[in-house]
């Protein structure tokens, strides 16, 4: 097996209820052309049949671009979030980001810190590796190589 197979990571091998896990990896996401967060100590959710989402440290995030909204939702697990959109220099774009300013207790370590969905923006990478956009637009997952699917989020995968 090369060392590339032996990091393969499955994720239907993730728990239900989601874990957390503290990470090292290297993650840097450019936004409207600036360079909107880095970070190396994001913490990861993973949950069965998704790719792990990333929250990063309000810490190691141009916080002053971003801009709350009135949109929310419900995770059974985590709680309410909040919605951002990213604003530099009047260009704007929607509802990219969000976090849990008060997370179910389980998840209180991410309170307050961000997830992006890698999609809208110029470029994610974690560890230098540019990802892929968790499938649909409803989760913000991020795929790299090292990733086993198949993954949730795409059409026929509501019930899964």
């Amino acid at each position: 097996m090369s060392p590339k197979e032996s990091n393969n990571e499955s994720v239907w091998s993730y728990p239900r209820p989601p874990a957390l896990e503290l990470s090292d990896q290297h993650v840097r996401i450019v936004a409207l052309g600036e360079l909107l967060a880095d970070s190396r100590r994001p913490i990861l959710i993973k949950e069965t049949s998704h790719p792990p989402v990333y929250f990063l440290p309000p810490d190691d995030v141009h916080e002053d671009w971003l801009r709350e909204t009135d949109n929310t939702s419900w995770c059974e697990w985590k709680g309410e979030a909040a919605y951002y959109d990213i604003v530099v220099r009047a260009r704007v774009l929607d509802a990219v980001a969000f976090r849990y300013p008060r997370p179910i207790a389980r998840y209180a370590d991410i309170a307050g810190w961000y997830s992006f969905y890698a999609g809208p923006m110029d470029s994610v990478t974690v560890d230098g590796e540019p990802v892929i956009p968790q499938e649909g637009g409803f989760y913000s997952g991020w795929i790299t190589e090292n990733l086993l699917g198949p993954f949730k989020g795409g059409p026929g995968t509501l019930g899964w």
